[in-house]
């Protein structure tokens, strides 16, 4: 499946370089992970896990932060049985009824039409 992902997803970032991308520790890459604000998989020669970048974007006080909805759609695909594979395939997969990959929806602020989505792929 990664090579599917490594098609979709244009770059990746390791857990430390999030962190410092977050201005964060790494515990609280962790709890994000745990939280299912962000999902990844292992990939790459030494199978590091990793997430998209695109799961970033600016935060108003001028760094960066995981975008705010992403959290509610990862659980509605979680609910309906996707593996978080099949989560970043989905995300990052053009969405017909949207025009754009999902990610990029959220990005945009469609939260409402990615999760009406979300909720009919299952």
């Amino acid at each position: 499946m990664t090579t599917d992902l490594d098609a979709l997803v244009p770059r990746w970032l390791t857990l430390p370089d999030l962190a410092e991308r977050l201005g964060v520790e790494f515990p609280r890459v962790r709890a994000l992970l745990r939280d299912r604000a962000v999902v990844g998989v292992k990939r790459g020669e030494r199978t590091t896990f990793q997430v998209p970048e695109a799961f970033l974007m600016p935060a108003e006080d001028g760094g960066e932060e995981v975008i705010p909805t992403l959290r509610g759609t990862v659980l509605v695909l979680g609910d309906q049985g996707f593996a978080d594979d099949e989560i970043l395939e989905w995300l990052f997969t053009t969405e017909p009824s949207l025009g754009v990959a999902p990610v990029e929806a959220l990005r945009a602020g469609r939260r409402a039409e990615v999760r009406r989505v979300a909720q009919a792929v299952g």
